[in-house]
């Protein structure tokens, strides 16, 4: 298939909006996440019927920088030269949108690090509740960023009487976008005693024993699962798991408990099969893995930024689109060296597979991926950051801040409305376009876009 960038024009500059959004250690991929929904998205629909939020951002990221959302029009004020930039969708789903808010996250958590040693610590939750993850993933991934902080808050509260500071970022993907559920914690290398009077620094290259840290994550995030049982659990002839709407219109029709659940499913009802599944989890060896502590942490709360606004996938790993089928890069964790040239791999789907694989890990609607417990969390964190530096004898810094767009451009050296051609000049908008419209001539320009522009919706019947 020949490059979705064949049918651009080749003297048209990359729009300002664009080069905004797009992270400046990347070049502009050749395919893209929103090639593949609009080529085999009805594919998917056919096979499939996706929940509310996975049909919008479905939707979001197929219109994303297309005439359906507009655009708006700035020209130089030295030499006239124009762009035009198609508005984005501002999806948290989209992989081409919010990388200045990425940006912006980093640089907020760099100014929070503390000159102490920092663990890199990862929860996993086991396969046998993946099914459970998959029907009920606000409740499974909320119980498991809970367990993970409580887990390690147990253990600095009994041997230190302190609070850690924990930044925990939820990832629900593994490298193949299988679903693999996983907690990302950075973890303080010690804690700010619960009274405030000093800092308890943790022994140099140790936090807390692994297999410990195992069975109490393993206790605790049961303890949350069976209180999320009891509580979800539904009143005898009353349906499970439904909106009261849902639940009148069943009892409506005489249907019984299972009208909506989907054949595989998990019955939270079934006594005998959640026994079976307690006994199963009590037996298996949960995976707690903490990495050696990080001389320099800033690369670790780089990685983790990468996907503060996006899931599973860059665009820069898919490598093509080919006769219904997506090939992308990916690296098997199963070799220990990740830089190994046999690390890095290729998988090859139908279209309507890989769209389905990423809209698994869409999460619910206002779920927050990243959470901070300990001494960051809650309105005290400055307070706590400051103790913190009064303790270790450190000046407190500068008050944290979150930049916004135009900060992170300053931080790399450029001028967001400095003009590309004259390099004088400065940009300003000129003209706004609505949705479905083309720009007006001589704003002509065609969109940036892999596909063409999307139909308007057809117009309504005039009333008689």
């Amino acid at each position: 298939m020949a490059s979705p960038f064949s049918n651009a024009r080749p003297d048209f500059a990359v729009s300002a909006e664009v080069r905004r959004e797009f992270p400046l250690e990347y070049a502009e991929p050749e395919f893209e996440l929103a090639d593949i929904v609009r080529l085999y998205g009805d594919d998917y629909r056919a096979a499939h019927t996706p929940s509310f939020e996975q049909g919008r951002a479905l939707h979001a990221i197929e219109v994303c920088r297309t005439t359906a959302l507009g655009a708006h029009i700035d020209q130089c004020d030295e030499c006239g030269h124009f762009e035009i930039s198609y508005n984005s969708c501002r999806n948290r789903h989209c992989p081409k949108c919010r990388a200045s808010q990425r940006a912006a996250w980093v640089d907020a958590r760099e100014l929070e690090l503390l000159p102490i040693q920092y663990f890199h610590v990862v929860f996993t939750l086991p396969d046998l509740l993946h099914p459970l993850a998959r029907y009920h993933s606000a409740e499974v991934y909320a119980a498991l960023m809970r367990a993970a902080a409580e887990t390690l808050q147990t253990f600095a509260r009994k041997q230190w009487d302190a609070d850690l500071g924990i930044v925990a970022v939820l990832h629900t993907w593994g490298q193949t976008m299988n679903l693999h559920p996983h907690v990302h914690c950075i973890v303080t290398g010690g804690g700010l005693k619960r009274d405030g009077s000093g800092f308890v620094p943790a022994p140099k290259n140790f936090l807390f024993p692994h297999r410990a840290l195992r069975r109490v994550f393993r206790a605790v995030f049961l303890k949350h699962l069976k209180a999320f049982r009891a509580e979800r659990r539904a009143p005898e002839g009353r349906p499970f798991n439904l909106d009261e709407a849902s639940a009148r219109e069943a009892r409506r029709l005489d249907l019984g408990r299972d009208a909506y659940r989907a054949p595989d499913e998990p019955d939270l009802d079934d006594d005998a099969a959640w026994k079976s599944l307690m006994q199963q989890l009590h037996q298996q060896d949960w995976v707690v893995h903490i990495e050696a502590p990080f001389a320099d942490p800033e690369p670790l709360i780089r990685y983790l930024g990468r996907y503060v606004n996006r899931i599973a996938i860059a665009n820069h790993r898919i490598e093509a689109i080919d006769g219904g089928r997506v090939t992308f890069r990916y690296r098997d964790n199963r070799i220990k060296d990740p830089h190994a040239p046999e690390a890095e791999k290729r998988m090859t789907l139908s279209g309507a597979d890989f769209i389905h694989r990423f809209l698994q890990h869409v999460l619910p609607p206002s779920f927050h991926r990243i959470r901070y417990y300990g001494l960051l969390g809650g309105s005290r964190r400055r307070q706590n950051l400051t103790r913190c530096r009064e303790c270790l004898g450190l000046a407190d810094p500068e008050t944290p801040y979150i930049p916004d767009m135009d900060a992170f451009l300053a931080k790399q050296a450029r001028d967001p409305s400095l003009c590309p051609v004259c390099g004088k000049g400065h940009l300003h908008n000129i003209l706004q376009v609505l949705s479905f419209e083309e720009p007006p001539a001589p704003f002509n320009a065609p969109p940036p876009s892999r596909a063409p522009p999307l139909p308007a919706p057809a117009a309504l019947p005039e009333a008689a």
